[in-house]
């Protein structure tokens, strides 16, 4: 468990489960459906959610965090306030050593260490999967991601001009890689 000081509440991150597939589909689509860090206007639909999570399920590459509340400590469970997979980065066989992370956290939670403890436990089990590296794809205008990325030693290694379109506007995209190995 990590401390998250600010609201004096304690923030658990643990291998999500088919149980918690509505919490992560609603951070999901909301993500979807107010801000640039997904680059799709489709939301998805409870039967999509679960088909997706259903992989990284398998994978075991799927996390959620809790955060406490009444019966928490006692091993009840505390709210979904954030969520982090990762995936193949390409289909390919030769890119089957890298992957791709995304850390989603519920509105009005960022801010609160959530992120770091997401993206701390992800690259954790991504090395104890026998992953090589790990991609993060961060629309280049959001700081926060980037500076939360640099904290893990990810490093920069490109930005692709007007890569994706959301909301009528292009966006660039910004590339960075962390070295899981040695």
């Amino acid at each position: 468990m990590v401390p998250i000081y600010e609201k004096r509440e304690v923030v658990r991150v643990r291998p999500a489960t088919t149980a918690d597939g509505e919490a992560i589909r609603a951070i999901r689509n909301h993500a979807v459906a107010t801000s640039t860090a997904l680059w799709t206007d489709t939301r998805q639909s409870p039967a999509d959610a679960a088909a997706w999570l259903a992989v990284h399920l398998a994978r075991g590459s799927a996390l959620v965090a809790e955060a406490g509340g009444q019966g928490y400590e006692s091993g009840e469970g505390g709210e979904i306030v954030g969520f982090a997979v990762y995936g193949p980065w390409r289909d390919l066989d030769g890119y089957r050593h890298t992957v791709e992370n995304s850390v989603y956290v519920r509105e009005g939670s960022q801010g609160l260490g959530i992120g770091r403890a997401l993206l701390g436990a992800l690259v954790d089990a991504a090395r104890a999967a026998g992953h090589h590296s790990m991609i993060a794809g961060i629309e280049s205008g959001n700081a926060p991601s980037v500076r939360l990325h640099r904290r893990f030693g990810f490093t920069e290694v490109g930005t692709v001009p007007e890569a994706g379109l959301k909301f009528g506007r292009w966006f660039d995209l910004t590339l960075m890689r962390l070295a899981l190995e040695g």
